[in-house]
Protein backbone atom coordinates (compact mmCIF):
# COMPACT_ATOMS: atom_id res chain seq x y z
CA UNK A 1 0.00 0.00 0.00
CA UNK A 2 1.14 3.21 -0.96
CA UNK A 3 2.77 5.02 2.19
CA UNK A 4 0.47 8.20 3.24
CA UNK A 5 1.48 11.51 5.13
CA UNK A 6 1.39 11.86 8.38
CA UNK A 7 -0.59 15.13 7.82
CA UNK A 8 -3.31 13.20 5.80
CA UNK A 9 -5.44 10.80 7.98
CA UNK A 10 -5.08 7.05 6.93
CA UNK A 11 -8.29 5.28 8.75
CA UNK A 12 -8.97 2.37 9.66
CA UNK A 13 -12.56 1.45 10.88
CA UNK A 14 -12.93 -2.18 12.46
CA UNK A 15 -16.97 -3.49 12.36
CA UNK A 16 -16.32 -7.37 12.01
CA UNK A 17 -20.18 -8.02 11.58
CA UNK A 18 -23.11 -7.59 11.23
CA UNK A 19 -25.59 -6.66 8.46
CA UNK A 20 -27.10 -3.99 10.41
CA UNK A 21 -23.82 -2.71 12.57
CA UNK A 22 -21.81 -2.32 9.46
CA UNK A 23 -24.29 -0.53 7.57
CA UNK A 24 -24.85 1.81 10.74
CA UNK A 25 -21.09 2.59 10.67
CA UNK A 26 -21.56 4.56 7.45
CA UNK A 27 -22.49 8.05 8.51
CA UNK A 28 -19.66 7.88 10.36
CA UNK A 29 -17.94 7.09 7.20
CA UNK A 30 -19.29 9.86 5.23
CA UNK A 31 -18.65 12.31 7.92
CA UNK A 32 -14.94 11.46 7.52
CA UNK A 33 -14.55 11.78 4.19
CA UNK A 34 -16.48 15.15 3.82
CA UNK A 35 -14.51 16.35 6.72
CA UNK A 36 -11.17 14.58 4.72
CA UNK A 37 -11.53 14.96 1.40
CA UNK A 38 -7.99 14.00 1.13
CA UNK A 39 -8.10 11.38 3.60
CA UNK A 40 -7.86 7.54 3.59
CA UNK A 41 -10.37 5.29 4.63
CA UNK A 42 -10.18 1.66 5.41
CA UNK A 43 -12.75 -0.79 6.65
CA UNK A 44 -11.86 -4.05 7.93
CA UNK A 45 -14.73 -7.16 8.04
CA UNK A 46 -15.92 -10.29 7.76
CA UNK A 47 -15.74 -11.46 4.14
CA UNK A 48 -18.92 -12.47 4.27
CA UNK A 49 -20.39 -8.70 4.86
CA UNK A 50 -17.74 -6.78 2.92
CA UNK A 51 -20.32 -6.35 -0.10
CA UNK A 52 -22.47 -4.03 2.43
CA UNK A 53 -19.52 -1.50 1.98
CA UNK A 54 -17.42 -2.40 -1.10
CA UNK A 55 -19.30 -0.24 -3.44
CA UNK A 56 -19.40 2.54 -1.00
CA UNK A 57 -17.35 5.81 -2.39
CA UNK A 58 -16.30 7.27 0.98
CA UNK A 59 -14.09 3.89 1.07
CA UNK A 60 -10.94 3.34 -0.12
CA UNK A 61 -10.30 0.01 0.58
CA UNK A 62 -11.88 -3.37 2.72
CA UNK A 63 -9.71 -5.21 4.24
CA UNK A 64 -11.68 -9.01 4.29
CA UNK A 65 -11.47 -11.06 7.72
CA UNK A 66 -11.02 -14.29 6.02
CA UNK A 67 -12.77 -17.72 7.32
CA UNK A 68 -9.85 -19.41 9.02
CA UNK A 69 -7.64 -16.47 9.30
CA UNK A 70 -6.01 -15.88 12.65
CA UNK A 71 -5.73 -12.89 15.04
CA UNK A 72 -2.06 -12.35 14.80
CA UNK A 73 -1.84 -13.04 10.69
CA UNK A 74 -4.74 -10.18 10.50
CA UNK A 75 -3.02 -8.05 13.36
CA UNK A 76 0.15 -8.47 10.89
CA UNK A 77 -1.82 -7.12 8.40
CA UNK A 78 -2.88 -3.99 10.51
CA UNK A 79 0.28 -3.23 11.96
CA UNK A 80 2.21 -2.14 8.50
CA UNK A 81 -0.46 -0.39 7.13
CA UNK A 82 0.88 3.13 8.88
CA UNK A 83 -2.92 4.03 10.13
CA UNK A 84 -3.01 7.27 11.76
CA UNK A 85 -6.75 6.80 13.85
CA UNK A 86 -7.61 3.78 14.53
CA UNK A 87 -11.63 3.40 15.22
CA UNK A 88 -12.51 -0.19 16.92
CA UNK A 89 -16.28 -0.10 15.97
CA UNK A 90 -17.18 -3.44 17.52
CA UNK A 91 -15.52 -3.31 20.74
CA UNK A 92 -15.74 -7.49 21.36
CA UNK A 93 -13.06 -9.76 22.35
CA UNK A 94 -11.09 -10.17 19.09
CA UNK A 95 -11.45 -6.48 18.39
CA UNK A 96 -9.79 -5.99 21.56
CA UNK A 97 -7.14 -8.64 20.72
CA UNK A 98 -6.45 -7.26 17.58
CA UNK A 99 -5.43 -3.97 19.28
CA UNK A 100 -3.03 -5.51 21.91
CA UNK A 101 -1.46 -7.34 18.36
CA UNK A 102 -1.55 -4.02 16.32
CA UNK A 103 -0.86 -1.10 18.97
CA UNK A 104 -1.48 2.32 17.97
CA UNK A 105 -3.80 5.04 18.52
CA UNK A 106 -7.40 2.92 18.97
CA UNK A 107 -10.55 4.79 20.25
CA UNK A 108 -13.62 2.83 20.84
CA UNK A 109 -17.24 4.20 21.44
CA UNK A 110 -19.66 3.73 24.15
CA UNK A 111 -21.98 0.34 24.71
CA UNK A 112 -23.22 1.10 27.98
CA UNK A 113 -23.17 -2.35 28.96
CA UNK A 114 -24.27 -1.55 32.41
CA UNK A 115 -26.91 0.59 31.53
CA UNK A 116 -28.19 -2.29 29.14
CA UNK A 117 -28.01 -4.76 31.97
CA UNK A 118 -29.78 -2.85 34.57
CA UNK A 119 -32.47 -1.98 31.76
CA UNK A 120 -33.37 -5.82 30.88
CA UNK A 121 -32.86 -7.44 34.24
CA UNK A 122 -34.17 -4.40 36.89
CA UNK A 123 -36.76 -2.30 34.23
CA UNK A 124 -34.45 1.00 35.35
CA UNK A 125 -33.43 3.38 32.56
CA UNK A 126 -29.89 4.56 33.60
CA UNK A 127 -28.66 5.57 30.30
CA UNK A 128 -27.00 9.03 30.52
CA UNK A 129 -28.52 9.93 27.17
CA UNK A 130 -30.28 7.59 24.36
CA UNK A 131 -28.43 7.85 21.79
CA UNK A 132 -28.64 5.70 18.07
CA UNK A 133 -25.58 3.69 17.55
CA UNK A 134 -24.51 5.41 14.25
CA UNK A 135 -23.92 8.49 16.78
CA UNK A 136 -22.04 6.78 18.97
CA UNK A 137 -19.22 5.74 17.01
CA UNK A 138 -18.47 9.43 16.30
CA UNK A 139 -16.97 8.94 19.72
CA UNK A 140 -13.98 6.89 18.60
CA UNK A 141 -13.16 9.79 15.83
CA UNK A 142 -13.37 12.65 18.20
CA UNK A 143 -9.82 13.55 17.09
CA UNK A 144 -10.80 13.35 13.29
CA UNK A 145 -13.45 16.27 14.18
CA UNK A 146 -16.53 15.37 12.61
CA UNK A 147 -20.05 15.17 13.61
CA UNK A 148 -23.41 13.48 12.21
CA UNK A 149 -25.22 14.67 9.66
CA UNK A 150 -29.02 12.84 10.90
CA UNK A 151 -28.88 11.37 7.72
CA UNK A 152 -29.30 7.59 6.85
CA UNK A 153 -27.03 4.83 6.53
CA UNK A 154 -25.57 3.85 2.70
CA UNK A 155 -25.55 1.15 1.31
CA UNK A 156 -24.98 1.28 -2.50
CA UNK A 157 -25.22 -1.04 -5.06
CA UNK A 158 -23.19 -2.18 -7.78
CA UNK A 159 -24.82 -2.27 -11.28
CA UNK A 160 -24.44 -6.19 -11.28
CA UNK A 161 -27.31 -6.28 -8.18
CA UNK A 162 -29.37 -3.78 -10.17
CA UNK A 163 -29.82 -5.69 -13.16
CA UNK A 164 -29.97 -9.23 -11.57
CA UNK A 165 -32.94 -8.18 -9.42
CA UNK A 166 -34.94 -6.08 -12.05
CA UNK A 167 -34.66 -9.35 -14.40
CA UNK A 168 -35.85 -11.25 -11.79
CA UNK A 169 -38.57 -8.58 -11.17
CA UNK A 170 -40.24 -8.51 -14.33
CA UNK A 171 -39.66 -12.29 -14.89
CA UNK A 172 -41.90 -12.40 -11.21
CA UNK A 173 -44.57 -9.74 -12.85
CA UNK A 174 -43.88 -8.18 -9.14
CA UNK A 175 -43.97 -4.00 -9.11
CA UNK A 176 -44.75 -3.01 -12.58
CA UNK A 177 -48.70 -2.78 -12.92
CA UNK A 178 -48.94 -2.28 -8.97
CA UNK A 179 -46.68 -1.19 -5.87
CA UNK A 180 -44.50 -3.18 -4.30
CA UNK A 181 -43.82 -3.83 -0.57
CA UNK A 182 -41.35 -5.65 0.92
CA UNK A 183 -41.92 -8.14 3.95
CA UNK A 184 -38.97 -9.73 6.03
CA UNK A 185 -40.53 -12.40 8.34
CA UNK A 186 -36.87 -13.80 9.45
CA UNK A 187 -35.01 -13.29 12.23
CA UNK A 188 -31.93 -14.79 14.05
CA UNK A 189 -33.68 -14.97 17.43
CA UNK A 190 -37.38 -16.45 17.95
CA UNK A 191 -38.60 -14.07 21.00
CA UNK A 192 -37.73 -11.09 17.41
CA UNK A 193 -40.45 -12.96 15.13
CA UNK A 194 -43.63 -11.87 14.59
CA UNK A 195 -46.13 -14.87 14.21
CA UNK A 196 -46.39 -16.58 10.93
CA UNK A 197 -50.55 -15.66 10.46
CA UNK A 198 -49.75 -12.77 11.50
CA UNK A 199 -47.84 -12.20 8.35
CA UNK A 200 -49.57 -14.26 6.16
CA UNK A 201 -52.99 -11.59 7.13
CA UNK A 202 -50.92 -8.87 6.51
CA UNK A 203 -49.97 -9.90 2.96
CA UNK A 204 -53.35 -10.84 2.42
CA UNK A 205 -54.11 -7.07 3.44
CA UNK A 206 -51.32 -5.86 1.03
CA UNK A 207 -52.63 -7.88 -1.79
CA UNK A 208 -56.29 -7.03 -1.53
CA UNK A 209 -55.32 -3.27 -1.62
CA UNK A 210 -53.81 -3.76 -5.05
CA UNK A 211 -50.40 -4.18 -4.28
CA UNK A 212 -47.39 -6.90 -4.61
CA UNK A 213 -45.48 -8.56 -1.85
CA UNK A 214 -41.62 -9.67 -2.43
CA UNK A 215 -40.66 -11.52 0.82
CA UNK A 216 -37.04 -10.70 1.44
CA UNK A 217 -34.41 -12.30 3.63
CA UNK A 218 -31.48 -14.95 3.53
CA UNK A 219 -31.55 -18.60 2.93
CA UNK A 220 -32.16 -19.46 6.65
CA UNK A 221 -35.54 -17.44 6.07
CA UNK A 222 -36.10 -19.36 3.27
CA UNK A 223 -38.85 -22.00 4.72
CA UNK A 224 -40.92 -19.41 6.68
CA UNK A 225 -40.06 -16.79 3.48
CA UNK A 226 -42.10 -19.50 1.01
CA UNK A 227 -45.12 -19.93 3.82
CA UNK A 228 -45.87 -16.20 4.11
CA UNK A 229 -45.58 -15.78 0.29
CA UNK A 230 -47.99 -18.68 -0.76
CA UNK A 231 -50.77 -18.65 -2.81
CA UNK A 232 -52.68 -15.09 -4.01
CA UNK A 233 -52.26 -15.93 -7.33
CA UNK A 234 -48.55 -15.06 -8.08
CA UNK A 235 -49.26 -11.31 -6.56
CA UNK A 236 -46.53 -12.45 -4.00
CA UNK A 237 -43.19 -14.22 -4.00
CA UNK A 238 -39.98 -14.94 -2.09
CA UNK A 239 -36.45 -13.93 -2.91
CA UNK A 240 -35.27 -15.14 0.54
CA UNK A 241 -32.00 -17.09 -0.15
CA UNK A 242 -32.06 -16.41 -3.61
CA UNK A 243 -29.74 -13.56 -3.63
CA UNK A 244 -26.53 -11.91 -1.97
CA UNK A 245 -26.36 -8.67 0.25
CA UNK A 246 -26.18 -6.56 -2.51
CA UNK A 247 -28.94 -7.94 -4.76
CA UNK A 248 -31.55 -8.18 -1.47
CA UNK A 249 -30.52 -4.38 -1.10
CA UNK A 250 -31.42 -3.74 -4.88
CA UNK A 251 -34.75 -5.81 -4.12
CA UNK A 252 -35.50 -3.53 -1.37
CA UNK A 253 -35.14 -0.26 -3.00
CA UNK A 254 -37.96 -1.10 -5.80
CA UNK A 255 -40.15 -1.47 -2.96
CA UNK A 256 -42.15 1.08 -1.64
CA UNK A 257 -42.00 -0.34 1.86
CA UNK A 258 -40.72 -2.47 4.11
CA UNK A 259 -42.28 -4.46 6.67
CA UNK A 260 -39.69 -5.97 9.18
CA UNK A 261 -38.26 -6.74 12.72
CA UNK A 262 -35.48 -5.35 14.32
CA UNK A 263 -33.04 -7.09 11.87
CA UNK A 264 -30.55 -6.31 9.50
CA UNK A 265 -32.62 -6.47 6.66
CA UNK A 266 -34.54 -3.34 8.57
CA UNK A 267 -31.04 -1.80 8.27
CA UNK A 268 -30.50 -2.31 4.26
CA UNK A 269 -34.00 -0.85 3.36
CA UNK A 270 -33.29 2.47 5.46
CA UNK A 271 -29.83 2.40 3.75
CA UNK A 272 -31.29 2.07 0.22
CA UNK A 273 -33.97 5.09 1.22
CA UNK A 274 -37.15 2.54 1.26
CA UNK A 275 -39.07 3.55 3.83
CA UNK A 276 -39.49 1.09 7.12
CA UNK A 277 -42.29 -0.52 9.05
CA UNK A 278 -40.68 -1.95 12.14
CA UNK A 279 -42.01 -4.28 14.93
CA UNK A 280 -40.13 -3.89 18.19
CA UNK A 281 -40.80 -6.69 20.42
CA UNK A 282 -37.79 -7.51 23.25
CA UNK A 283 -35.62 -4.95 22.57
CA UNK A 284 -35.84 -1.02 22.74
CA UNK A 285 -35.19 2.40 21.53
CA UNK A 286 -32.44 2.79 24.53
CA UNK A 287 -30.28 0.13 23.03
CA UNK A 288 -29.66 2.57 19.74
CA UNK A 289 -31.02 -0.07 16.96
CA UNK A 290 -34.49 2.15 15.60
CA UNK A 291 -33.86 2.33 12.40
CA UNK A 292 -31.97 5.77 11.29
CA UNK A 293 -34.01 7.42 9.05
CA UNK A 294 -36.59 9.97 9.37
CA UNK A 295 -38.46 7.26 7.20
CA UNK A 296 -39.24 5.08 9.78
CA UNK A 297 -42.30 4.01 11.66
CA UNK A 298 -41.90 1.58 14.73
CA UNK A 299 -44.79 -0.06 16.22
CA UNK A 300 -44.04 -1.46 19.93
CA UNK A 301 -46.00 -2.12 23.02
CA UNK A 302 -45.70 -0.46 26.31
CA UNK A 303 -45.48 -3.49 28.41
CA UNK A 304 -43.53 -3.92 31.60
CA UNK A 305 -41.67 -6.81 30.88
CA UNK A 306 -40.23 -4.94 27.47
CA UNK A 307 -37.34 -5.10 27.32
CA UNK A 308 -36.40 -8.83 27.98
CA UNK A 309 -32.88 -8.89 26.61
CA UNK A 310 -30.59 -7.11 23.86
CA UNK A 311 -30.96 -9.33 20.93
CA UNK A 312 -33.79 -11.44 21.24
CA UNK A 313 -33.79 -15.14 22.66
CA UNK A 314 -35.09 -18.46 21.48
CA UNK A 315 -38.39 -18.17 23.84
CA UNK A 316 -40.30 -15.40 25.81
CA UNK A 317 -39.02 -15.41 29.51
CA UNK A 318 -42.64 -14.97 30.51
CA UNK A 319 -44.54 -17.85 27.78
CA UNK A 320 -46.69 -15.12 26.36
CA UNK A 321 -45.03 -13.29 23.62
CA UNK A 322 -47.13 -10.19 24.05
CA UNK A 323 -45.06 -7.98 22.59
CA UNK A 324 -45.50 -9.43 19.44
CA UNK A 325 -48.36 -11.38 19.15
CA UNK A 326 -50.83 -8.25 20.07
CA UNK A 327 -49.07 -6.22 17.12
CA UNK A 328 -52.07 -6.89 14.81
CA UNK A 329 -52.06 -6.96 11.31
CA UNK A 330 -54.40 -4.48 10.71
CA UNK A 331 -52.21 -1.94 12.62
CA UNK A 332 -49.62 -3.15 10.43
CA UNK A 333 -51.33 -2.76 7.21
CA UNK A 334 -52.53 1.14 7.80
CA UNK A 335 -48.77 2.04 8.54
CA UNK A 336 -48.03 0.15 5.69
CA UNK A 337 -50.66 2.59 3.85
CA UNK A 338 -49.22 5.43 5.32
CA UNK A 339 -45.73 4.39 3.87
CA UNK A 340 -46.90 4.17 0.90
CA UNK A 341 -48.98 6.78 0.57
Amino acid sequence: MASTSPLVPNVLAVRFSSIGDVLLITPLLRAIRRRHPEGRITVLTKAAYAPLVEDNPHVNEVIRLRPGESLPELGARVRVAGYTHLLDLHDSLRSRLLRALAPGPWHGYPKYRAARALLILGKRDCYPVHQPVPERYFAAARSLEVRPDGEPPEFYLGETAVRETAAWLEAAGLGAARPLVAVAPGAAHATKRWPVEHWRLLVDRIVAAGMDVVVAGGAADADIADTVAAGRGGRSRSAAGLFGLQATGAVLRRAKALVSGDTGVMHMAASVGTPVVALFGPTVEAFGFFPYTRRAEVLQLDLACRPCSSQGGPACPLGHHHCMLHLTPDSVYEAVRRSVA
